[in-house]
């Protein structure tokens, strides 16, 4: 069974900066883009950041040149640094990772989420 666990969220004022972590575990071949979506109360969920394996990067149009996303493949690890934030950047934000769970078997899983909440 494959688990995404979460860490790094918090409390912290504009300006400021967090570094959220997600790392994978369980059994599986391979872990193919890993990304980190958001959620704010009242909107639809949106793609922050994504990583491709061989470390090819997407970002939304609101945290690009903010926000940094980066992984550590032998530790089966992403990591999202956020700087410059903003009370806008309020949400719980929700790893994703497409993962080989077998041959010709991909599934994609989420963590649980963290809250990060920036104060003005």
């Amino acid at each position: 069974q494959v688990q995404l666990v979460e860490s790094g969220g918090g409390l912290v004022q504009a300006g400021g900066s967090l570094r959220l972590s997600c790392a994978a575990s369980g059994r599986f071949i391979r872990i193919n883009t890993m990304g980190w979506y958001r959620q704010a109360p009242g909107k639809q969920r949106e793609l922050v950041a994504a990583i491709t394996s061989g470390g090819s990067t997407n970002y939304g149009d609101s945290v690009k040149g903010r926000f940094t996303i980066s992984r550590d493949n032998a530790k089966n690890t992403v990591y999202l640094q956020m700087d410059s934030l903003k009370p806008e950047d309020t949400a719980v934000y929700v790893c994703n990772a497409n993962i080989a769970i077998a041959i010709l078997t991909t599934r994609s899983y989420w963590g649980q989420g963290t809250q990060v909440t920036v104060s003005s």
